[in-house]
């Protein structure tokens, strides 16, 4: 079964930086692919680089720069793996950098439709 890694850093005010190191994310990146998990996956762009366009129901497009979510976690990149069940996708979160140091890793099925 497919899952994707939505992996979030904390942004808000006195939250711990991140303290993972290019090699720890190229550890991880390299362990899921020799485990044959590893199906995609990104980093994204800076989030000053975001705009949001927002659709009223009258059809008027609003584009705007940034998200603006009322969240000081910021969707940093993500990962999609197939593995068997939902408790190995768990384990792939959990040795994720991206999950320590006040980070959160989201993990939600793929649809197949």
């Amino acid at each position: 079964m497919k899952y994707i890694l939505l992996i979030n850093a904390d942004t808000a005010p006195g939250a711990a930086p991140g303290c993972s190191s290019v090699e720890d994310w190229m550890t991880y990146e390299k362990e899921m692919k020799e485990a044959g998990v590893h199906v995609s996956g990104h980093a994204m762009a800076d989030l000053t680089t975001a705009t949001a366009v927002r659709v009223a129901a009258t059809g008027e497009r609003t584009v705007t720069d940034g998200p603006y979510a009322e969240s000081h976690e910021v969707l940093g990149g993500y990962d999609v793996i197939d593995v068997p069940d939902l408790d190995a996708a768990l384990e792939w979160a959990a040795r994720c950098p991206g999950s320590k140091d006040g980070g959160t890793v989201i993990v939600r099925p793929l649809a197949e439709f």
